[in-house]
Protein backbone atom coordinates (compact mmCIF):
# COMPACT_ATOMS: atom_id res chain seq x y z
CA UNK A 1 0.00 0.00 0.00
CA UNK A 2 1.55 3.90 -1.14
CA UNK A 3 1.98 6.17 1.79
CA UNK A 4 -1.41 8.10 -0.42
CA UNK A 5 -3.72 5.16 -0.23
CA UNK A 6 -2.85 4.72 3.90
CA UNK A 7 -3.72 8.08 4.73
CA UNK A 8 -6.76 8.09 2.06
CA UNK A 9 -7.63 5.13 4.08
CA UNK A 10 -7.54 7.01 7.55
CA UNK A 11 -9.56 10.00 6.33
CA UNK A 12 -12.44 7.42 4.83
CA UNK A 13 -12.09 5.94 8.41
CA UNK A 14 -12.57 9.28 10.30
CA UNK A 15 -15.13 10.41 7.61
CA UNK A 16 -17.22 7.52 6.92
CA UNK A 17 -19.68 9.66 4.63
CA UNK A 18 -17.56 10.30 2.24
CA UNK A 19 -16.71 7.57 -0.74
CA UNK A 20 -13.08 7.38 -2.36
CA UNK A 21 -14.60 9.09 -5.62
CA UNK A 22 -15.46 11.82 -3.28
CA UNK A 23 -12.39 12.35 -1.94
CA UNK A 24 -10.69 12.40 -5.22
CA UNK A 25 -12.93 14.62 -6.60
CA UNK A 26 -12.17 17.17 -4.15
CA UNK A 27 -8.35 17.05 -4.71
CA UNK A 28 -9.01 17.90 -8.35
CA UNK A 29 -10.92 20.90 -7.17
CA UNK A 30 -8.63 21.66 -4.41
CA UNK A 31 -5.35 21.43 -7.11
CA UNK A 32 -7.52 23.84 -9.49
CA UNK A 33 -8.18 26.28 -6.91
CA UNK A 34 -4.28 26.29 -6.05
CA UNK A 35 -3.18 25.95 -9.32
CA UNK A 36 -0.70 24.12 -11.10
CA UNK A 37 2.56 22.77 -10.52
CA UNK A 38 2.01 23.20 -6.45
CA UNK A 39 -0.14 20.37 -4.72
CA UNK A 40 0.34 16.49 -5.33
CA UNK A 41 -2.53 14.56 -4.69
CA UNK A 42 -1.12 13.77 -1.30
CA UNK A 43 -0.21 17.25 -0.16
CA UNK A 44 -3.95 17.89 -1.46
CA UNK A 45 -5.49 15.47 0.62
CA UNK A 46 -3.62 17.07 3.76
CA UNK A 47 -5.54 20.03 2.96
CA UNK A 48 -8.29 18.43 2.09
CA UNK A 49 -8.76 16.40 5.71
CA UNK A 50 -7.65 20.09 7.65
CA UNK A 51 -10.48 21.26 5.95
CA UNK A 52 -12.72 18.78 7.25
CA UNK A 53 -11.36 18.75 10.76
CA UNK A 54 -9.39 15.49 10.71
CA UNK A 55 -5.54 15.66 11.73
CA UNK A 56 -3.23 13.04 9.31
CA UNK A 57 -0.23 12.16 10.13
CA UNK A 58 2.52 11.45 7.72
CA UNK A 59 2.98 7.81 8.08
CA UNK A 60 6.56 5.84 8.10
CA UNK A 61 7.38 5.09 4.37
CA UNK A 62 4.90 2.14 3.82
CA UNK A 63 6.64 -1.01 1.65
CA UNK A 64 5.12 -3.19 -0.08
CA UNK A 65 5.25 -6.42 -2.37
CA UNK A 66 4.88 -6.60 -5.87
CA UNK A 67 1.40 -8.15 -6.01
CA UNK A 68 -0.11 -5.39 -4.32
CA UNK A 69 0.50 -2.83 -7.26
CA UNK A 70 -1.55 -0.86 -9.38
CA UNK A 71 -1.91 1.23 -11.90
CA UNK A 72 -1.49 4.59 -10.65
CA UNK A 73 0.59 3.94 -7.81
CA UNK A 74 3.41 6.63 -6.96
CA UNK A 75 6.18 6.95 -4.91
CA UNK A 76 6.52 2.97 -4.24
CA UNK A 77 9.42 1.45 -2.31
CA UNK A 78 9.79 -1.90 -2.01
CA UNK A 79 12.58 -4.97 -1.70
CA UNK A 80 12.85 -6.95 -4.95
CA UNK A 81 15.98 -8.90 -6.32
CA UNK A 82 17.00 -9.11 -10.08
CA UNK A 83 15.98 -11.25 -12.61
CA UNK A 84 17.36 -9.81 -15.40
CA UNK A 85 18.52 -6.77 -17.18
CA UNK A 86 18.97 -5.27 -20.44
CA UNK A 87 21.74 -3.07 -21.59
CA UNK A 88 20.56 0.42 -22.03
CA UNK A 89 19.30 1.73 -25.22
CA UNK A 90 18.86 4.81 -27.06
CA UNK A 91 15.59 5.56 -28.97
CA UNK A 92 14.32 8.62 -30.90
CA UNK A 93 10.77 10.65 -29.58
CA UNK A 94 9.14 12.23 -33.09
CA UNK A 95 9.65 15.65 -31.99
CA UNK A 96 13.62 14.93 -33.02
CA UNK A 97 14.69 13.99 -29.47
CA UNK A 98 16.58 11.03 -27.96
CA UNK A 99 16.03 9.11 -24.57
CA UNK A 100 17.85 6.26 -22.85
CA UNK A 101 15.88 2.97 -21.50
CA UNK A 102 16.91 0.41 -19.52
CA UNK A 103 14.35 -2.78 -18.83
CA UNK A 104 14.73 -4.94 -15.87
CA UNK A 105 12.62 -7.46 -14.58
CA UNK A 106 12.51 -8.36 -10.36
CA UNK A 107 11.11 -10.61 -8.22
CA UNK A 108 10.32 -10.88 -4.56
CA UNK A 109 8.70 -14.08 -2.58
CA UNK A 110 5.43 -13.77 -4.80
CA UNK A 111 5.40 -12.38 -8.35
CA UNK A 112 7.58 -10.59 -10.44
CA UNK A 113 7.46 -7.23 -12.19
CA UNK A 114 8.81 -5.12 -15.18
CA UNK A 115 11.30 -2.08 -14.20
CA UNK A 116 11.83 0.91 -16.75
CA UNK A 117 14.57 3.29 -16.00
CA UNK A 118 14.11 6.24 -17.90
CA UNK A 119 16.95 8.51 -19.24
CA UNK A 120 20.32 9.26 -16.61
CA UNK A 121 18.79 6.21 -14.33
CA UNK A 122 19.38 3.79 -17.42
CA UNK A 123 22.98 4.48 -17.12
CA UNK A 124 23.35 4.88 -13.32
CA UNK A 125 26.77 3.38 -12.78
CA UNK A 126 25.12 0.74 -9.74
CA UNK A 127 22.78 -0.30 -12.94
CA UNK A 128 25.84 -1.38 -14.90
CA UNK A 129 26.75 -3.21 -12.20
CA UNK A 130 24.00 -5.25 -11.25
CA UNK A 131 23.28 -8.87 -11.87
CA UNK A 132 20.81 -11.35 -11.32
CA UNK A 133 19.99 -12.54 -7.79
CA UNK A 134 21.33 -8.73 -6.28
CA UNK A 135 19.28 -7.31 -3.67
CA UNK A 136 17.70 -3.88 -4.73
CA UNK A 137 15.45 -1.13 -2.56
CA UNK A 138 13.50 0.53 -5.67
CA UNK A 139 12.38 3.86 -3.95
CA UNK A 140 9.69 6.26 -4.78
CA UNK A 141 8.42 4.59 -8.38
CA UNK A 142 5.59 4.98 -10.45
CA UNK A 143 3.48 2.33 -11.80
CA UNK A 144 2.08 2.67 -14.97
CA UNK A 145 0.34 0.09 -17.79
CA UNK A 146 2.49 -1.87 -20.03
CA UNK A 147 1.21 -3.41 -23.63
CA UNK A 148 -0.86 -6.12 -21.81
CA UNK A 149 -2.50 -4.25 -19.20
CA UNK A 150 0.30 -5.06 -16.17
CA UNK A 151 1.45 -2.76 -13.46
CA UNK A 152 5.40 -1.50 -14.71
CA UNK A 153 7.61 0.16 -12.47
CA UNK A 154 9.14 3.20 -14.09
CA UNK A 155 12.26 4.70 -12.31
CA UNK A 156 12.70 8.49 -13.63
CA UNK A 157 14.11 11.23 -11.92
CA UNK A 158 11.98 11.40 -8.80
CA UNK A 159 13.19 7.69 -8.35
CA UNK A 160 15.96 5.69 -7.33
CA UNK A 161 17.29 2.28 -7.10
CA UNK A 162 19.99 0.89 -4.00
CA UNK A 163 21.94 -2.06 -3.57
CA UNK A 164 21.17 -3.44 -0.20
CA UNK A 165 22.43 -6.18 1.95
CA UNK A 166 20.51 -7.15 4.53
CA UNK A 167 18.58 -10.02 5.85
CA UNK A 168 15.68 -11.13 3.32
CA UNK A 169 12.81 -13.53 2.69
CA UNK A 170 13.10 -13.10 -0.63
CA UNK A 171 14.45 -16.48 -1.99
CA UNK A 172 17.71 -16.27 -4.10
CA UNK A 173 17.93 -17.48 -7.52
CA UNK A 174 18.81 -21.29 -6.51
CA UNK A 175 15.56 -21.35 -4.80
CA UNK A 176 13.56 -20.79 -7.46
CA UNK A 177 15.14 -22.70 -10.57
CA UNK A 178 12.79 -25.17 -12.43
CA UNK A 179 14.23 -27.98 -14.14
CA UNK A 180 12.80 -27.82 -17.82
CA UNK A 181 11.06 -31.10 -17.36
CA UNK A 182 8.85 -29.67 -14.74
CA UNK A 183 6.89 -26.59 -16.71
CA UNK A 184 3.78 -25.57 -17.07
CA UNK A 185 1.78 -23.92 -19.18
CA UNK A 186 1.42 -19.97 -19.04
CA UNK A 187 4.37 -19.65 -16.53
CA UNK A 188 6.37 -16.33 -17.08
CA UNK A 189 9.23 -14.35 -16.12
CA UNK A 190 10.81 -17.63 -14.66
CA UNK A 191 14.18 -19.50 -14.33
CA UNK A 192 14.92 -23.09 -16.06
CA UNK A 193 17.73 -25.29 -15.81
CA UNK A 194 18.30 -28.16 -18.56
CA UNK A 195 21.41 -29.42 -21.00
CA UNK A 196 21.78 -28.33 -24.25
CA UNK A 197 20.39 -30.77 -26.52
CA UNK A 198 21.77 -30.89 -29.84
CA UNK A 199 22.25 -27.74 -31.70
CA UNK A 200 21.87 -24.23 -31.12
CA UNK A 201 20.73 -22.46 -35.03
CA UNK A 202 20.48 -18.93 -35.90
CA UNK A 203 17.39 -17.48 -37.48
CA UNK A 204 16.21 -14.43 -38.63
CA UNK A 205 12.76 -12.52 -38.48
CA UNK A 206 11.00 -9.26 -38.89
CA UNK A 207 9.43 -7.79 -35.76
CA UNK A 208 6.08 -5.57 -35.28
CA UNK A 209 8.47 -2.56 -36.60
CA UNK A 210 9.23 -3.97 -39.74
CA UNK A 211 13.02 -4.61 -38.81
CA UNK A 212 14.89 -7.46 -39.41
CA UNK A 213 16.10 -9.28 -36.21
CA UNK A 214 17.91 -12.47 -35.10
CA UNK A 215 16.72 -14.97 -32.89
CA UNK A 216 18.51 -18.18 -31.61
CA UNK A 217 16.87 -21.74 -31.55
CA UNK A 218 17.82 -24.70 -29.76
CA UNK A 219 16.59 -27.41 -27.45
CA UNK A 220 17.04 -28.24 -23.89
CA UNK A 221 16.72 -31.79 -22.39
CA UNK A 222 15.55 -32.01 -18.36
CA UNK A 223 15.79 -34.95 -15.76
CA UNK A 224 13.77 -36.86 -17.27
CA UNK A 225 15.38 -36.88 -20.72
CA UNK A 226 12.48 -35.18 -22.92
CA UNK A 227 13.52 -32.07 -24.19
CA UNK A 228 11.81 -28.50 -24.86
CA UNK A 229 12.15 -25.90 -27.68
CA UNK A 230 13.86 -22.94 -26.58
CA UNK A 231 13.65 -19.58 -28.77
CA UNK A 232 15.44 -16.63 -27.68
CA UNK A 233 13.79 -13.76 -29.39
CA UNK A 234 16.25 -10.56 -29.96
CA UNK A 235 19.33 -12.69 -29.14
CA UNK A 236 22.01 -14.06 -31.71
CA UNK A 237 25.40 -16.29 -31.37
CA UNK A 238 27.10 -13.20 -29.29
CA UNK A 239 25.36 -14.20 -26.56
CA UNK A 240 27.31 -17.64 -26.44
CA UNK A 241 30.77 -18.33 -25.02
CA UNK A 242 32.68 -19.96 -28.49
CA UNK A 243 33.13 -23.46 -27.26
CA UNK A 244 30.08 -25.17 -25.92
CA UNK A 245 30.61 -28.75 -24.69
CA UNK A 246 27.88 -31.38 -25.52
CA UNK A 247 25.45 -32.05 -23.01
CA UNK A 248 26.48 -28.52 -21.45
CA UNK A 249 24.12 -27.42 -18.53
CA UNK A 250 21.74 -24.45 -19.16
CA UNK A 251 20.18 -21.80 -16.88
CA UNK A 252 18.28 -19.23 -18.57
CA UNK A 253 16.64 -16.35 -16.65
CA UNK A 254 13.92 -14.40 -17.46
CA UNK A 255 11.76 -17.14 -19.62
CA UNK A 256 7.62 -17.58 -20.20
CA UNK A 257 5.75 -21.17 -21.55
CA UNK A 258 4.31 -21.45 -24.85
CA UNK A 259 2.05 -24.37 -26.26
CA UNK A 260 3.20 -25.39 -29.16
CA UNK A 261 2.65 -28.01 -31.92
CA UNK A 262 4.83 -30.90 -29.81
CA UNK A 263 3.82 -29.20 -26.78
CA UNK A 264 5.24 -27.11 -24.09
CA UNK A 265 7.81 -24.58 -25.42
CA UNK A 266 10.28 -21.79 -23.54
CA UNK A 267 10.13 -18.27 -25.47
CA UNK A 268 12.87 -15.83 -24.08
CA UNK A 269 13.84 -12.23 -25.31
CA UNK A 270 16.62 -9.92 -25.18
CA UNK A 271 15.95 -9.15 -21.56
CA UNK A 272 16.43 -12.88 -20.76
CA UNK A 273 19.60 -14.05 -19.09
CA UNK A 274 21.65 -16.89 -20.73
CA UNK A 275 24.03 -18.96 -18.62
CA UNK A 276 25.82 -21.54 -20.47
CA UNK A 277 28.66 -23.89 -19.35
CA UNK A 278 31.29 -23.23 -21.68
CA UNK A 279 34.51 -21.14 -22.56
CA UNK A 280 35.08 -17.79 -24.03
CA UNK A 281 36.96 -19.21 -26.51
CA UNK A 282 37.50 -22.06 -29.11
CA UNK A 283 40.09 -25.48 -28.57
CA UNK A 284 41.60 -27.30 -30.73
CA UNK A 285 39.79 -30.93 -32.12
CA UNK A 286 41.73 -34.05 -32.95
CA UNK A 287 39.42 -35.91 -34.94
CA UNK A 288 38.79 -38.23 -37.53
CA UNK A 289 37.24 -37.76 -40.68
CA UNK A 290 33.90 -40.32 -41.51
CA UNK A 291 32.23 -38.91 -44.56
CA UNK A 292 32.35 -35.45 -46.58
CA UNK A 293 29.21 -33.98 -47.89
CA UNK A 294 28.21 -31.21 -49.62
CA UNK A 295 25.19 -28.57 -49.11
CA UNK A 296 23.03 -26.61 -51.56
CA UNK A 297 25.86 -24.06 -51.63
CA UNK A 298 28.66 -26.11 -52.39
CA UNK A 299 29.92 -25.89 -48.68
CA UNK A 300 31.69 -28.87 -46.77
CA UNK A 301 29.47 -30.70 -44.16
CA UNK A 302 31.77 -33.12 -42.42
CA UNK A 303 30.87 -35.70 -40.06
CA UNK A 304 34.30 -36.30 -37.35
CA UNK A 305 34.95 -38.68 -34.23
CA UNK A 306 37.40 -38.22 -31.31
CA UNK A 307 38.84 -39.83 -28.80
CA UNK A 308 35.48 -40.10 -26.94
CA UNK A 309 33.50 -41.44 -30.19
CA UNK A 310 31.70 -38.32 -29.84
CA UNK A 311 30.46 -37.39 -33.33
CA UNK A 312 30.56 -33.81 -34.62
CA UNK A 313 29.23 -31.96 -37.31
CA UNK A 314 31.61 -29.94 -39.29
CA UNK A 315 29.80 -26.54 -41.29
CA UNK A 316 32.94 -25.95 -43.23
CA UNK A 317 32.08 -22.73 -43.95
CA UNK A 318 35.75 -21.54 -45.61
CA UNK A 319 36.03 -25.33 -47.76
CA UNK A 320 38.84 -25.79 -45.78
CA UNK A 321 39.03 -29.38 -45.44
CA UNK A 322 38.28 -30.09 -49.33
CA UNK A 323 41.90 -31.33 -49.32
CA UNK A 324 41.64 -34.41 -47.20
CA UNK A 325 39.98 -37.89 -47.31
CA UNK A 326 37.80 -39.61 -45.53
CA UNK A 327 39.35 -41.54 -42.67
CA UNK A 328 42.43 -39.00 -42.37
CA UNK A 329 42.63 -37.79 -38.85
CA UNK A 330 42.67 -34.11 -38.76
CA UNK A 331 43.45 -31.47 -35.80
CA UNK A 332 41.64 -28.21 -36.60
CA UNK A 333 41.14 -25.14 -34.30
CA UNK A 334 37.08 -23.71 -35.46
CA UNK A 335 35.88 -20.54 -35.11
CA UNK A 336 33.28 -22.01 -32.19
CA UNK A 337 32.25 -25.27 -31.12
CA UNK A 338 28.39 -25.46 -30.01
CA UNK A 339 27.88 -29.15 -28.48
CA UNK A 340 28.09 -31.18 -31.48
CA UNK A 341 28.48 -28.54 -34.25
CA UNK A 342 31.45 -26.92 -35.36
CA UNK A 343 31.74 -24.40 -37.49
CA UNK A 344 35.24 -23.25 -39.54
CA UNK A 345 35.87 -20.24 -40.96
CA UNK A 346 38.58 -18.73 -43.10
CA UNK A 347 40.95 -18.04 -39.76
CA UNK A 348 40.39 -21.61 -38.42
CA UNK A 349 43.38 -23.64 -39.22
CA UNK A 350 43.32 -27.56 -39.84
CA UNK A 351 46.16 -30.24 -40.22
CA UNK A 352 46.85 -34.06 -40.97
CA UNK A 353 48.09 -36.09 -38.45
CA UNK A 354 49.94 -39.02 -39.43
CA UNK A 355 48.77 -41.45 -36.46
CA UNK A 356 47.28 -41.20 -33.45
CA UNK A 357 45.91 -44.97 -32.14
CA UNK A 358 43.04 -43.28 -29.67
CA UNK A 359 41.08 -42.23 -32.55
CA UNK A 360 38.18 -44.47 -33.25
CA UNK A 361 37.62 -45.77 -36.67
CA UNK A 362 34.17 -45.98 -38.27
CA UNK A 363 34.04 -49.76 -37.26
CA UNK A 364 33.80 -48.88 -33.88
CA UNK A 365 31.53 -46.41 -33.72
CA UNK A 366 28.49 -48.57 -35.42
CA UNK A 367 25.74 -48.91 -33.99
CA UNK A 368 23.24 -52.75 -34.28
CA UNK A 369 19.96 -51.90 -35.52
CA UNK A 370 18.56 -53.54 -32.19
CA UNK A 371 20.19 -51.04 -30.18
CA UNK A 372 18.78 -47.88 -32.21
CA UNK A 373 16.96 -45.77 -30.14
CA UNK A 374 14.54 -42.55 -31.45
CA UNK A 375 16.08 -39.13 -31.24
CA UNK A 376 19.72 -39.84 -31.65
CA UNK A 377 22.12 -39.89 -34.75
CA UNK A 378 24.13 -43.15 -35.75
CA UNK A 379 26.02 -44.93 -38.17
CA UNK A 380 24.83 -48.47 -39.52
CA UNK A 381 25.88 -51.28 -41.76
CA UNK A 382 23.31 -53.02 -43.39
CA UNK A 383 21.97 -55.12 -46.70
CA UNK A 384 18.95 -53.95 -48.35
CA UNK A 385 16.09 -56.47 -48.72
CA UNK A 386 14.03 -53.93 -50.79
CA UNK A 387 14.89 -52.52 -54.10
CA UNK A 388 14.03 -48.49 -53.32
CA UNK A 389 11.36 -46.71 -53.89
CA UNK A 390 11.03 -44.06 -54.77
CA UNK A 391 7.58 -41.28 -54.91
CA UNK A 392 6.11 -37.51 -54.39
CA UNK A 393 4.37 -36.32 -51.72
CA UNK A 394 1.47 -33.90 -51.05
CA UNK A 395 2.62 -31.63 -47.85
CA UNK A 396 -0.05 -29.65 -46.57
CA UNK A 397 1.16 -26.22 -48.36
CA UNK A 398 0.78 -28.21 -51.31
CA UNK A 399 3.83 -28.62 -52.30
CA UNK A 400 4.83 -31.58 -53.60
CA UNK A 401 8.37 -33.65 -52.73
CA UNK A 402 10.35 -36.45 -53.24
CA UNK A 403 10.67 -39.84 -51.11
CA UNK A 404 12.52 -42.46 -51.22
CA UNK A 405 13.29 -45.66 -48.80
CA UNK A 406 14.81 -49.10 -48.57
CA UNK A 407 14.59 -51.59 -46.24
CA UNK A 408 17.72 -52.92 -44.46
CA UNK A 409 18.70 -55.46 -41.84
CA UNK A 410 21.67 -56.20 -39.67
CA UNK A 411 22.25 -59.74 -37.83
CA UNK A 412 20.39 -57.56 -35.21
CA UNK A 413 16.82 -56.43 -36.99
CA UNK A 414 15.42 -54.82 -39.54
CA UNK A 415 14.87 -51.10 -40.49
CA UNK A 416 13.37 -48.53 -43.05
CA UNK A 417 16.02 -45.83 -44.42
CA UNK A 418 14.22 -42.90 -45.71
CA UNK A 419 15.07 -39.47 -47.51
CA UNK A 420 13.28 -36.40 -48.34
CA UNK A 421 13.67 -33.68 -51.11
CA UNK A 422 17.28 -33.85 -52.37
CA UNK A 423 18.18 -36.50 -50.15
CA UNK A 424 16.22 -38.92 -51.61
CA UNK A 425 18.80 -39.00 -54.06
CA UNK A 426 21.55 -41.09 -52.24
CA UNK A 427 18.88 -44.07 -52.11
CA UNK A 428 18.46 -43.84 -55.29
CA UNK A 429 21.71 -44.97 -56.55
CA UNK A 430 21.32 -48.29 -54.31
CA UNK A 431 20.37 -51.38 -55.73
CA UNK A 432 18.48 -54.64 -53.77
CA UNK A 433 21.02 -56.93 -52.41
CA UNK A 434 23.53 -54.50 -51.66
CA UNK A 435 25.76 -53.79 -48.24
CA UNK A 436 25.97 -50.23 -47.36
CA UNK A 437 27.17 -48.09 -45.00
CA UNK A 438 25.42 -45.42 -43.85
CA UNK A 439 27.05 -42.60 -41.53
CA UNK A 440 25.10 -39.28 -39.96
CA UNK A 441 21.35 -40.58 -39.98
CA UNK A 442 18.89 -39.73 -37.36
CA UNK A 443 16.43 -41.96 -35.68
CA UNK A 444 12.53 -41.27 -35.28
CA UNK A 445 9.88 -42.80 -34.09
CA UNK A 446 7.18 -43.03 -37.04
CA UNK A 447 3.96 -44.75 -37.68
CA UNK A 448 2.75 -47.03 -35.03
CA UNK A 449 5.92 -46.13 -32.89
CA UNK A 450 8.27 -48.36 -35.57
CA UNK A 451 11.34 -46.23 -35.47
CA UNK A 452 12.82 -45.48 -38.48
CA UNK A 453 16.13 -43.92 -40.23
CA UNK A 454 15.70 -40.49 -41.60
CA UNK A 455 19.17 -38.79 -43.85
CA UNK A 456 20.43 -35.61 -43.02
CA UNK A 457 22.45 -33.20 -44.59
CA UNK A 458 25.67 -34.83 -43.63
CA UNK A 459 24.61 -38.41 -44.12
CA UNK A 460 26.72 -40.47 -46.58
CA UNK A 461 25.90 -43.74 -47.92
CA UNK A 462 28.73 -45.81 -49.16
CA UNK A 463 28.59 -49.05 -50.96
CA UNK A 464 30.98 -52.43 -49.68
CA UNK A 465 32.05 -54.95 -51.83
Amino acid sequence: MSEFDALLGKLLEQKPELSRTDVEEKIKQKKEKIGAGYLTDQGALFLIAADLGVILEQPAKVEIGIKDLHVGAKEVTLDTRILSISPSKQFSRKDGTTFFLRTMTVYDSDSTANVKLWDEKANLPVINELKPGDLVKIVKAYVKSDLNGDPTLNIGSGSDIEVINKQTNIPPLESITKDVSSLKENEKDIVVSGKIDGNISLMEYTNSQGQLRKALRFRLKGDDSNFVKVILWGKDESSLPKMIPLNAKVRLLGMKTKSGNQGIELHGNDVTVIEIEGKKEAESIVARILSIAKNESGNNLVLVVDKNKSVFKIFDQANIIGSYNEMDIIELMPSKVIGDSVTLNKDSLIRKIESEKNIPSLSEIRTKISDIKPDNEYCVEAIILKDPQKRQVQTKSGETISLSEMFVEDDSGQIWVKGWRNLARLIDKCSLGEIVSITGINAKSGLEGRIELFLTQFSSIKKKN
